[in-house]
């Protein structure tokens, strides 16, 4: 296994905990918002903060480790997509800033803690338009939005917008921080024993599991359209995405019935592990398709060896405190419930 093997792995997985734990923070902010919107506010709102409380704060940690990693392993990562990140890369550093305001002025501001509505609303809309526009990167990388022509690099916004992958991409970006983030408050409505929470939730897992599969099928066939060597790639790894469908069937079922939802969570996170390392698997040895190969755009090797320790060691120290966050909070029984995990 090569230098840009190991770098691309530790960075894919990087990206993959950031997905699960942003799309939860993402969606579990849409829903708040939604519930005002509702009036279920008082049903679900106090179990949506419970969540957010402890993990707004590293849920970017991730998404830092990732770009720092890209740049660092592929230095030609910053020459091309320089000219996309500088447009929509600001736009989600303001979405971004507006969100982490939220939250401070929600969780340090007054006691009282006067909800506006539109403050609400923009913080419902970030859940939304960040994980779209962080994930039209994807669409950016089959190739044909960005080209070189004359030593510089063009970004044709025209065939960006006017791209149906383009939008085939963030459709599923949405739908799938829609599920992902409900699968998992249902989890942990059901954990705090609050039925009234569960229920709305159990029927907004239900309600985007439905959306999130056919935005993944009209996905996977406008790749085809795309880029077709990256399409036929995918097919040669057919398996992985296969063990996401039956993963995907099993979450459902579980939440269907009610029951055993911490397995109904773990399925949801190896049905977007499947898919996810299925993608850039078969997406390998590009990260822009046909100008970046990560084989021939590797850094130096003294470098790659020091930047492998690093984020190696980054994902020993960033997991164990997700873990250590989780058992002190999110799945403390007091908590959970309500109470402060501090009393006797």
């Amino acid at each position: 296994m090569s230098y840009a093997d190991v770098g691309i792995t530790i960075l894919w997985t990087f990206l993959f905990g950031y997905i699960i734990v942003a799309s939860i923070d993402f969606g579990a902010g849409f829903f708040s918002y939604y519930s005002v919107v509702t009036g279920h506010q008082n049903v679900i709102h106090n179990i949506v903060q419970r969540y957010l409380s402890p993990v707004w704060e590293v849920t970017n940690v991730f998404l830092v480790f990732f770009y720092v990693g890209l740049v660092g392993f592929f230095p030609d990562a910053a020459y091309y997509y320089g000219t996309a990140l500088l447009v929509l890369g600001s736009v989600a550093i303001v979405l971004l800033a507006i969100r982490g305001a939220y939250y401070a002025f929600n969780t340090y501001g007054s006691s009282t803690k006067e909800r506006s509505k539109v403050y609400m609303a923009l913080y419902g809309a970030t859940g939304l338009l960040i994980p779209a526009g962080l994930s039209t990167i994807l669409a950016i990388s089959e190739g044909g939005i960005i080209e070189e022509a004359g030593g510089r690099v063009l970004f044709d916004w025209r065939e960006f917008f006017t791209n149906p992958y383009t939008w085939s991409v963030i459709i599923l970006a949405i739908v799938s921080v829609l599920y992902i983030s409900a699968m998992f408050l249902a989890y942990y409505a059901k954990k705090a024993r609050d039925q009234g929470a569960f229920k709305i939730l159990r029927g907004y897992a239900l309600f985007w599991s439905g959306p999130t599969i056919l935005a993944s099928l009209f996905a996977f066939f406008q790749i085809y359209k795309q880029n077709p060597e990256h399409f036929m790639a995918m097919i040669d790894n057919s398996w992985m995405f296969v063990a996401s469908l039956l993963f995907f069937l099993v979450a459902v079922y579980f939440m269907v019935k009610g029951e055993n939802l911490g397995l109904g969570f773990i399925a949801v996170m190896l049905q977007f592990g499947f898919a996810w390392f299925g993608y850039g698997r078969s997406h390998l040895p590009y990260i822009l398709y046909p100008y970046i190969n990560i084989h021939e755009s590797i850094t130096n090797e003294s470098t790659a060896i020091a930047l492998i320790i690093v984020f190696a060691a980054g994902l020993l120290v960033v997991i164990p405190s997700i873990v250590l966050i989780m058992r002190l909070f999110l799945f403390n029984a007091k908590y959970v419930s309500g109470q402060s995990p501090k009393k006797g």
